[in-house]
């Protein structure tokens, strides 16, 4: 089993390569599109701003590479904060117009808002530990091994709404319920990052990896 992340040119991808040794995994840094399909299960991180991470996908030609191979040849993909959010058809964040949104990927549908937008009353950024509970069948897989409102380690501004909460594989509350988790079919997105959440977040990327697909 090899695991590709996805290095597109946002953040530290020390944290992730890390947890992945941890879990004796074969994992390597995809810095070209054309490597993606050397990988049988990919992750796409993100941190910072939505649109940066949306114009860095488009301009690598990222985009068009996960297409091919997250839709034409089922590789199973894990979405980590940003990553998660990118998962969606648009976000808010860093749209000049109100009324448009700046281009996601389009693998869940669904939007991104600002926590405030969404009636979030606490602090923003959500910087922390929260717990996170799980919803439906989906537990069995990405959450398995794992108790219901354990905490994983959150640090984010904006929050994923997908237009079928189906894909909801859980929720955190901030003030209000937040998108923790999502899955359709192989695409998986955490809010959190599993990376620095202790033994959880390892379990979980294990799961994911194991049995992504599933």
């Amino acid at each position: 089993m090899k695991v590709g992340v996805i290095d597109y040119g946002v953040g530290n991808l020390g944290s992730m390569m890390r947890a992945l040794e941890e879990l004796s995994v074969s994992a390597t840094l995809v810095d070209r599109p054309t490597e993606l399909r050397e990988n049988d299960r990919l992750i796409l991180p993100g941190v910072g701003n939505f649109a940066d991470c949306a114009r860095l996908l488009k301009s690598g030609e990222w985009d068009k590479g996960l297409k091919e191979e997250v839709l034409g040849r089922d590789c199973p993909l894990l979405g980590v904060c940003v990553g998660m959010q990118l998962l969606a058809d648009g976000s808010s964040e860093g749209s000049d117009d109100v009324a448009t949104a700046v281009p996601g990927l389009g693998f869940i549908s669904g939007r991104v808002e600002h926590l405030s937008t969404l009636g979030c009353r606490l602090r923003v950024p959500h910087v922390g530990w929260n717990d996170v509970s799980a919803h439906g069948a989906e537990r069995n897989s990405l959450l398995n091994g794992i108790p219901d409102r354990t905490d994983f380690y959150f640090v984010h501004s904006y929050a994923f709404l997908p237009a079928d909460p189906k894909v909801v594989v859980a929720t955190t509350n901030y003030g209000i319920p937040v998108t923790a988790a999502v899955r359709h079919g192989g695409v998986w997105g955490t809010q959190f990052h599993p990376e620095k959440s202790s033994r959880a977040g390892l379990r979980l990327l294990r799961n994911f990896i194991e049995g992504a697909g599933c």
